[in-house]
């Protein structure tokens, strides 16, 4: 093959593939996922949120070297310095991958003014020293938050050996669900039967909370929720369908919405990330 014709066949495929990608813009969004290496300074491998606490050192320190450089306070200007040195190069020893992204020069730059007491140069120096920072944030600080901080139900997979957590939620959803139907359609007892499967079913799932809560207690269903159980149980034998439906909509909020809003939107946002894409399923999106 000529060398024209063989450029022309590239530029086509070229044209071909970012055609599809401008047709599915609305649809298909592109993110970049932080190196591997940063989850050991996360927990649970790391015991501590070594990586978190050195963020937010740099944070502070950079905050004192501006405050005492406002201020022309030389010597606390200069320890502040040294500290916010340390930390900024230990992040690319944390994450030799994000090594190239550090700004050395505007580090440089830092140190040689605060030794010579620059006040003016110094903000300057710090405020280029701070665009590496929001670069790297615009990138991954969402992603990696969201990866690493996001919660994980390994732990709490099953809530017995014969049922995962996942069927579980199943259920409950289930009992929710044939309780307004057979409130709606006037079956009293499969709805009252429904109800009592949802409150062991909700005992169960609170049990589990101290996989993760270890220090704090958690009281799931606790007493709001388990007084609007008792609500619509009332409403169940004696109540109208609009009383019945208020209690069910409540309990549904409190009990199913908070909880999901806290847990599961960050947990699939997670698992979305982790989960590897092959050209099958790029393909098909």
């Amino acid at each position: 093959m000529r060398w024209p014709s063989f450029l022309l066949l590239q530029l086509l495929l070229i044209m071909i593939i970012g055609g599809v990608v401008y047709i599915h813009k609305d649809s298909v969004t592109l993110i970049k996922t932080p190196p591997n290496s940063i989850a050991q300074w996360y927990k649970p491998t790391n015991k501590r949120q070594v990586w978190l606490h050195n963020m937010f050192k740099l944070r502070r320190e950079m905050q004192a070297v501006r405050f005492y450089a406002t201020n022309k306070d030389a010597a606390h200007m200069e320890k502040w310095a040294e500290q916010l040195s340390e930390h900024y190069k230990k992040t690319g020893e944390m994450v030799p991958e994000w090594k190239r992204k550090l700004d050395m020069r505007a580090l440089a730059n830092l140190e040689k003014h605060v030794k010579n007491s620059q006040y003016q140069e110094v903000t300057q120096a710090l405020d280029d020293l701070g665009k590496s920072c929001k670069s790297c944030h615009a990138d991954f600080r969402t992603i990696t938050a969201t990866m690493y901080r996001a919660p994980d139900f390994s732990s709490v997979n099953e809530i017995s050996p014969s049922i995962s957590l996942k069927e579980h939620m199943q259920e409950l959803t289930e009992q929710i669900n044939l309780i307004k139907i057979a409130s709606k359609d006037g079956m009293q007892d499969i709805a009252l039967s429904s109800l009592s499967d949802l409150k062991k079913g909700m005992n169960t799932l609170g049990d589990t909370c101290s996989n993760c809560h270890e220090k704090d207690e958690m009281d799931y269903p606790g007493g709001a929720i388990n007084e609007t159980i008792s609500n619509l149980e009332e409403s169940l034998k004696t109540g109208t369908f609009k009383e019945q439906g208020r209690e069910l909509g409540t309990l549904a909020v409190t009990a199913c919405a908070r909880c999901h809003g806290t847990h599961r939107l960050a947990y699939d946002s997670r698992q979305l990330f982790e989960e590897p894409q092959g050209w099958r399923e790029l393909i098909r999106h």
